[in-house]
């Protein structure tokens, strides 16, 4: 159990750091499109939705870690 929350803490830290790393890139590397807004300006402010939630990546990490086990419990043996 004590190797399952060190590799889900580590994951999930990993996950962050990267989420961050690449959210900063982004934003640097950003450059507004001003011709496609000819007159046509409004207050909405549209986010971008994540494709995958932290819950089922976790959930996938979690399994991934069950099935890498498994696998070397068998392969040692």
């Amino acid at each position: 159990m004590k190797k399952y929350l060190v590799f889900l803490i580590s994951f999930v830290m990993i996950y962050m750091v990267f989420q961050i790393v690449s959210g900063l890139i982004l934003t640097a590397s950003y450059t507004p499109d001003f011709s496609s807004i000819e007159g046509n300006l409004s207050q909405e402010v549209v986010f971008g939705a994540t494709s995958i939630p932290l819950l089922a990546i976790l959930l996938s990490a979690t399994l991934a870690y069950f099935l890498s086990q498994k696998k070397f419990r068998i392969s040692k043996n």
